[in-house]
Formats: C-alpha cells, structure tokens, sequence
C-alpha cells in the first residue's frame, strides 16, 4: 500500500510530466553554469579565492567604462572665498564692458560717433608711433635728439613684443568678440588682455613728460589724450574694463624698464650706425 500510494504521487505531480522534466535536470555546464547565476558578490569571491572576505574588489568592466569628466564640467560643492570673489569680478568686468560698449557696432547707441572713436584709438596704434620715430631719428642732427629717439623706439618695441607675448599666452576675448583689424594683425594686437593701445599710451605719456620740456596745459591734454586711449578701446567694444587697466600698469612698467637700461649716447651712436651700414669698427 505504501508503494502504491508512492506511485501515485509521482504521477499526479506535475513536474513530473514530459513538459516539465526540463526544470528538474541540472543545468549544463556543471557548477560553473550554476554558478552565473549566482549574486556578483559570490561570483567575484568564487574567481578570487585568494582574497579575504571584508575586502571588496572592483568590477574590471566599471573601471574600463569610467571616464573622468572635465574640469569646468564639475560642479564645486565647496568653493573657496577667493574663487568666489574672483567669479564675481570677472562677471561685473564683462557686463560693464559690454554695456560700455556703445560704439561696437554702427546700429550700436552711439554708433554715428564710430568713425571718431576709431581715429582717436589710432592715434595710440604702435604702427604710426615706430615710423613716426624712425623717421624723426632719420632727420636728427643733434646727439641728444638721436639718444632719446632711440631709447624710445627700443621702448616701443618692447611695449609690442611684450603685450603680443602675453595676448598669445592669455588668449582673451573682447567682450563683443570682434575680428581684428589688418593694422592689428601687423601690431599682433589680436586678443584682448592686456590692451595694447593703453600700455602704450601710458608708456609714452610717461616718457614724454620725462624727457620733453612742455608747458603745463600741453602735459594735461597728454594724460587726456592717454585716458581717452584707453577709453576708446573699451567703447568700441574691443577690451574690457580690466584689460585697459591692466594695460596703463604695463606700460608704467615698461616705462620704469626703459629708464634703468638707459643706452647712453655712445650706443646710440653705434646702433645707429648698424642700422644705416656706415659702421666701421676697423676705422
């Protein structure tokens, strides 16, 4: 009877019908099979068995698809208080100076006074003041005329190639995000900080009232007429606020340089000389 009733068990139970004998075979593959289904966790310790329990391995696959993101792209949770202070700045330096910009463009406010604004920025470009001295070097006679002439000229050079070096290192923008002139490009005045014609015209205001004797009116409009450089550049739209004032520092700097290399009269000879191949050392 017990038999029987055994029997009968087994063939009133379902998975014992052909349909169903599948879920009561092992699965192929062996242990190995079996073991995929496991959790990760007890697949990462059963392929490292070596590795005790509390350590936790990470997955090979997570490491390959991770790819740290850029910089500007993560967000500081923490910020520092300069950093804050500086954001802020640059953020009112940028929306000063486009609101300053008054000329940019001839639809702009004050667009009809475009074309003297462009002429007073020209008067601080550095192409017309190097030929303006080489041709004033040209027609000196007098030593002391010759000396100052040259010393200058080496000032203006170094006032182009210093801000041309910087520009290309900074590589900023002016707030309107203009194209260069061809005259810029001949001055390499292509980016924004520092300001060309500021550092220049600071440099020169600077030299002149040194080394000229000018009656005391002339020395207020040449500060003006620095000032208004500087100005210029910002209503046009092609420096901001901080690129003019970084520029007057630079210039007063190449300023005080050109002061304590002073080349005295005798190099200036020489130099000129080489620079008009009339000079014999031999003679």
């Amino acid at each position: 009877m017990p038999v029987n009733r055994a029997r009968m068990r087994d063939r009133n139970n379902v998975l014992n019908r052909p349909e169903f004998l599948s879920l009561n075979q092992p699965l192929r593959g062996g242990p190995e099979a079996r073991g995929s289904t496991r959790r990760p966790g007890a697949a990462r310790r059963h392929s490292c068995p070596n590795q005790p329990e509390g350590v936790q391995q990470e997955p090979v696959e997570g490491t390959k698809d991770r790819k740290e993101l850029p910089e500007e792209d993560c967000m500081q949770l923490n910020p520092s208080f300069g950093g804050i202070a500086m954001s802020s700045l640059l953020a009112i330096d940028i929306c000063m100076s486009k609101s300053l910009g008054v000329c940019a463009y001839t639809t702009s406010s004050w667009g009809s006074m475009r074309s003297m604004v462009k002429l007073l920025a020209f008067t601080g470009h550095g192409i017309p003041w190097v030929f303006g001295t080489l041709i004033c070097l040209y027609r000196s006679n007098t030593l002391a005329g010759q000396e100052v002439l040259v010393n200058l000229l080496l000032a203006l050079l170094l006032d182009v190639m210093t801000v041309a070096g910087m520009q290309k290192l900074v590589k900023r923008k002016g707030p309107w995000e203009m194209a260069p002139s061809f005259f810029d490009y001949m001055a390499m005045d292509v980016y924004s900080f520092p300001a060309a014609h500021a550092s220049r015209a600071s440099m020169l205001v600077k030299f002149l009232l040194a080394h000229l004797v000018l009656a005391f009116p002339l020395r207020v409009l040449l500060i003006l007429w620095a000032f208004l450089v500087g100005v210029s550049r910002i209503i046009l739209g092609r420096h901001h606020l901080s690129d003019v004032g970084c520029g007057f520092a630079l210039g007063y700097l190449h300023y005080t340089l050109v002061e304590m290399v002073w080349l005295p009269s005798s190099t200036c000879q020489t130099l000129i000389a080489m620079g008009t191949l009339s000079w014999s050392p031999l003679l």
